[in-house]
């Protein structure tokens, strides 16, 4: 399966557009990461155990988007696009969102 950001694929011809895909991947903070990513922007530096979390969320949305894309017969998935955000639970909590969303497509 070739997954790529761009709309074409060297040397392949799209065959079929077989429809948008997405996969969502949602991770809770703890008060430990949010502990030590404040006293990080206190003092300045990356927060790494936020970066661990968003990587590690976005090959997962990408693995998703993958198997998402095969069920429908695929071969490959292009124009990845892969956003990030925030949804707030209440006034101290948010969960972590990572989208990836493109468009499968059966190749020649």
């Amino acid at each position: 399966m070739i997954v790529t950001t761009t709309d074409v694929i060297q040397g392949a011809v799209v065959e079929t557009y077989l429809g948008i895909v997405t996969a969502e991947v949602v991770y809770g903070t703890n008060a430990l990461r949010d502990l030590f990513a404040g006293i990080r922007d206190f003092i300045g530096g990356r927060t790494g155990s936020y970066e661990r979390v968003f990587e590690k969320g976005q090959l997962k949305a990408i693995k998703e988007l993958e198997e998402r894309a095969q069920q429908l017969g695929a071969d490959a998935v292009i124009g990845i696009k892969l956003d990030t955000g925030t949804i707030n639970v209440d006034q101290t909590g948010a969960l972590l969102l990572i989208t990836a969303t493109g468009t499968a497509v059966k190749l020649q």
